[in-house]
């Protein structure tokens, strides 16, 4: 980092005492209500009105970004409480996601904790390999870094495209290539994306962080230089999202917190991998990034990322809660890179927008996000497969981190 937070507007350090309260406050909630102590592990589901959903399937990535929140904040605060909600997702996901049959991790359990998805999404396995190397680091348990390192090694045999590049999407539970890839409803059915590989860059690094291997070196240095080759747009600096097999690509769709959370994970895989080249590279990129987001994905008027765009401009004005808190870490690595104030004004205005907007004040947690209309979006779930608290976890983890030093 070329700058350092005392540099920094005096409001910095009052951002990262917000982003600790706010910690402890999405830590508690996920404490206190999303622990099913009659079935094991975590329940799958509670919706936008705060009711529980006892028997809602319970998935995979649910428990891994928990795993990987309690683990990171345990190890970043030292709080004992923190460390045992991660050993109990991992050893809930050592016992019940776990395919000790073909390997890797299953996608959907039901609420006793029985398989009822069993393909293998590259998605979900590589936040397998980031919770486990982030438990491990926690608690320096050996078995959780060989399954992480077991997971890593069936991604590379099977998933990895060794003729042209990059990570196909999905599996069957016997590692068969699927016809359907898609990893939810909205995304296309196309045989690499974006996503997959941001996620693969973000958990190789943290098992690089965790174990020193060549083959991991290997793989997070030909991730990175791929963002470069195919996902990075040189003329527009957005990301492109989805690829068919020979990598065309196949949609002209923006995503504003894909943008700007690219912007920080590949300067941070790069530090991780420790190439001047590749980290001056990555930093450039950042700042580009950080700079097109800021220009036309940032509401001037009112704060806050809009979710989407495509060539021809805004196709979707709503704000979801994880642009907002991945814009906060996202501006702030571009001013520590480059100094410029646009970059921390940017990130304090993010944060203020969390916290005027997107904070259950009444019912803890964080809304979904904000409509269009102005009004907090009541109708998507408070927590489930795609509500965790990964990405406003880590974003408390990274402000506090970033504006302490």
């Amino acid at each position: 980092m070329e700058n350092s937070p005392s540099a920094a507007p005096p409001f910095l350090h009052q951002l990262a005492t917000s982003a600790e309260a706010e910690l402890r406050n999405i830590l508690a909630w996920w404490s206190s209500n999303m622990i099913d102590h009659q079935n094991g592990g975590f329940y799958g589901r509670i919706d936008g009105n705060g009711t529980l959903r006892i028997e809602a399937d319970k998935s995979v990535i649910l428990n891994t970004r928990i795993l990987w929140a309690f683990s990171a904040a345990a190890r970043q605060t030292t709080q004992a409480k923190y460390h045992a909600v991660a050993e109990r997702a991992y050893d809930y996901l050592i016992c019940h996601f776990l395919d000790e049959k073909e390997g890797g991790v299953f996608w959907m359990l039901d609420y006793r904790g029985n398989p009822v998805q069993t393909k293998k999404q590259v998605y979900a396995q590589a936040f397998a390999i980031y919770a486990l190397s982030e438990f491990y680091l926690l608690t320096r348990q050996q078995d959780a870094l060989e399954k992480a390192q077991e997971i890593f090694w069936l991604i590379e045999q099977y998933s990895r495209d060794k003729s042209k590049g990059g990570y196909f999407e999905a599996f069957a539970r016997d590692w068969s290539l699927l016809e359907d890839l898609r990893l939810s409803d909205k995304d296309a059915n196309e045989a690499k994306t974006m996503n997959t590989h941001l996620h693969l860059l973000e958990a190789y690094a943290n098992l690089l962080r965790a174990s020193p291997s060549t083959e991991v070196r290997e793989a997070l240095k030909s991730l990175i230089f791929l963002f470069f080759e195919k996902f990075i747009d040189s003329k527009t600096a957005h990301l492109r999202l989805f690829f068919d097999e020979n990598w065309v690509s196949k949609s002209n769709k923006i995503s504003f917190g894909h943008d700007i959370e690219t912007a920080w994970l590949l300067t941070d895989a790069a530090e991780v991998l420790g190439i001047p080249m590749l980290v001056e590279k990555t930093r450039a990129a950042a700042v580009r990034i950080a700079g097109r987001t800021l220009a036309v994905g940032f509401d001037p008027a009112n704060n806050g990322l809009w979710n989407e765009a495509d060539s021809h401009g805004l196709t979707d004005r709503d704000k979801e809660w994880w642009p907002q808190v991945e814009a906060v870490v996202g501006f702030l690595n571009a001013w520590q890179i480059s100094g410029e104030s646009r970059f921390v004004e940017a990130a304090i205005r993010s944060w203020d927008f969390i916290e005027k907007h997107l904070l259950d004040r009444e019912n803890g947690e964080w809304f979904w996000g904000l409509k269009s209309d102005g009004t907090p979006d009541r109708e998507r779930e408070k927590a489930g497969p795609w509500k965790c608290p990964y990405h406003n976890g880590r974003g408390c983890l990274e402000i506090v981190r970033r504006a302490k030093g």
